[in-house]
């Protein structure tokens, strides 16, 4: 999506349905688990305090931090960890020992990604169906079977892609943001006392009556921001100007509204509202149909994870973190549109694990805040190397541009630290299992290259010796495959030993990931004869470019290499990574590593190689 493409409202309103999904239904559940957990005893005084406290965590955190600074960090145009991670990266790339520990950090605050991924769905779904129990307490027991179902419909439509049911999520969330702010302003219209609540000497007051409270129920307060990473991530996708104006326009007033209203039912209804004050503030009337709203805002800021959750992994593949999976484009219109099968059930048997697990939205809320709360601080830490390095801003402005809000996220960070044992491990568990996978591929690779680089040959050198006594040359054009320019492919040496012969056109093609979002077709491609016929061809990906060779090397026609797809083969080499004992990794990892590299999607389907022009020739090696 463009902004130069597609008028300023329809981004706007596209922007509120997927960059605000999570955080729009934060509503359901925040207030809820505040006093809900029996850490705040209800009186009036209270009820301005956490009010005051939410509002002003929303000023802080989303309007501040992220809208007005966080945004502004744009890799050409793109947002989002792995963006921010690689421009903080080749900012202090004179640096190696910094940069290789903050990759690792960023890496890490990606992981915590899948964490999310996990619970937004099931707490979100959860919290919109519990909303039947306010119908009627009898409903109860069909709550969780209810969310499984139609987490279940929604993961089995990914496949499908959302291109035909996408278009509505804006406006189902201008619907949502819409009631939900009506609903506030009813309460709020029976007592505007609770606008006070605006003054910051209430959250203050608050926090210094009960500051051992104040700091337990940080890590509850911190859930009316979850979903705001999506205001950076999505940047890319609507640009800056549409998500300012949906937060500033609708989103927040929204969100400030029915908060408030959720305080002023609590200042007239007292402890019988506290229970769930999000269904209370409706009608009797409306209490079904605003179950069915949310269940839908509930699936829309849901799909907004999964969506995340294969774009984040694919850029993560193109760093070089995990290996190559299944990915299938499901719109011929929108590349951004992709399925990941593997990611997709591998989501979806967490989520119903969690569900299982947990039963309920306040159970996951105290789940929620650890992954949410790290990734807020890695961002921020990230944010300060691209301050200090990127943009050359002084030491003092630099700090004092991140100080405050790394001194908020410590503080939410820290009090979430209290829920680790009451189901804050989940998320860091799923990030940790991620991450070891993720630092077990990459180191594994490492090991990989070394081992064929003990073992390799110049391909210049090899190409003057083989052409003093040349073998048989065969029509056609033979494209080899090579991780490493400069390097004699192993495809080549079997292919010559095997079958004796040599194309009339050879070409030795490397695939280089850069750590950019976008390469465009002009800088695509480097080429540079080897004599003979030969050719060294380089391939240069960012990490949201989809690789297709034949595309690539259609390219080469402008360059007086011309390919014939009937009489052009690709040529392989398919390593068996064979685990040894004593050397590189723990025996573990290398187990795990050679589990991976056998299972990971072939390079000729990741590239987009033609079935029927591909020959794969194998060998054994030790790592």
């Amino acid at each position: 999506m463009s902004e130069l493409r597609t008028s300023l409202p329809t981004l706007v309103v596209g922007a509120l349905g997927v960059v605000f999904g999570d955080i729009g239904t934060s509503v359901l559940y925040t207030v809820k688990e505040v006093f809900g957990a029996g850490h705040v005893p209800y009186t009036p005084d209270n009820v301005y305090g956490v009010l005051s406290l939410i509002f002003w965590t929303l000023t802080i955190v989303v309007s501040v931090k992220y809208v007005a600074l966080v945004l502004r960090a744009d890799n050409h145009g793109e947002g989002g960890l792995v963006a921010m991670l690689t421009l903080a990266s080749s900012a202090v790339a004179d640096r190696p020992l910094l940069r290789r520990g903050m990759l690792l950090v960023g890496i890490f605050g990606t992981c915590l990604f899948y964490g999310d991924g996990v619970i937004t769905p099931a707490i979100t779904t959860l919290g919109a169906i519990e909303g039947l129990t306010v119908v009627s307490p009898q409903l109860t027991g069909a709550v969780v079977p209810l969310t499984l179902v139609v987490l279940l419909a929604l993961f089995a439509v990914q496949k499908r892609g959302t291109a035909g049911i996408g278009r509505y999520f804006g406006l189902v969330m201008v619907l949502w943001f819409v009631v939900i702010a009506l609903l506030g302003v009813r309460q709020i219209a029976a007592h505007p006392q609770i606008l006070r609540a605006l003054l910051p000497q209430h959250a203050a007051g608050f926090v210094m009556r009960s500051p051992g409270v104040t700091f337990v129920i940080l890590g509850a307060v911190v859930l009316c921001v979850t979903g705001c990473e999506a205001l950076y991530a999505d940047m890319g996708h609507f640009g800056k100007r549409p998500i300012r104006l949906a937060w500033f326009g609708v989103a927040m007033p929204a969100l400030v509204l029915n908060y408030f209203g959720q305080g002023a039912l609590l200042l007239a209804r007292g402890t019988a509202a506290v229970e769930n004050p999000f269904f209370h503030m409706a009608p009797d009337w409306a209490a079904l149909p605003l179950v069915a709203l949310a269940t839908a805002a509930a699936v829309i800021a849901s799909q907004a994870l999964i969506s995340g959750a294969y774009s984040v992994t694919k850029q993560v593949i193109q760093l070089g973190f995990l290996p190559h999976l299944k990915l299938y484009h499901t719109s011929v219109r929108a590349l951004g549109q992709i399925y990941m099968p593997l990611v997709n059930w591998g989501l979806f048997a967490l989520i119903v694990f969690a569900v299982a697990m947990f039963r309920s939205s306040n159970n996951l809320a105290a789940a929620y805040g650890v992954a949410v709360t790290t990734d807020m601080l890695i961002t921020t830490v990230l944010t300060y190397f691209v301050v200090r390095y990127a943009w050359n801003v002084s030491l003092l402005l630099s700090l004092a541009a991140t100080g405050v809000f790394l001194t908020v996220d410590l503080l939410f960070w820290s009090s979430n630290l209290l829920k680790l044992i009451h189901g804050g491990w989940f998320p860091l568990a799923i990030a940790g299992a991620v991450f070891i996978l993720m630092v077990t591929w990459r180191d594994g690779r490492e090991l990989l290259h070394h081992a064929l680089q003990d073992t390799a040959l110049d391909l210049r050198d090899f190409l003057e010796s083989l052409f003093a006594h040349p073998p048989l040359r065969v029509p056609g054009t033979a494209v080899f495959l090579s991780a490493e320019a400069g390097i004699v492919p192993n495809a080549l040496l079997h292919n010559l030993k095997h079958n004796k012969v040599l194309h009339e056109q050879n070409l030795f093609v490397s695939v280089h990931q850069h750590e950019v979002p976008w390469i465009g077709m002009d800088k695509r491609l480097q080429v540079e004869a080897l004599g003979h016929d030969c050719w060294q061809v380089g391939l240069h990906y960012g990490f949201k470019n989809d690789p297709d060779l034949p595309k690539a090397l259609g390219l080469l026609a402008g360059r007086g290499i011309d390919l014939d797809p009937m009489t052009t083969s690709y040529f392989l080499s398919r390593h068996i990574v064979a685990p040894s004992v004593g050397t590189g990794l723990a025996p573990w990892r290398e187990k795990l590593f050679a589990y991976m590299h056998q299972s990971a999607t072939a390079a000729a389907e990741y590239l987009n190689l033609p079935n029927n022009a591909v020959v794969e020739l194998g060998s054994k090696v030790e790592i």
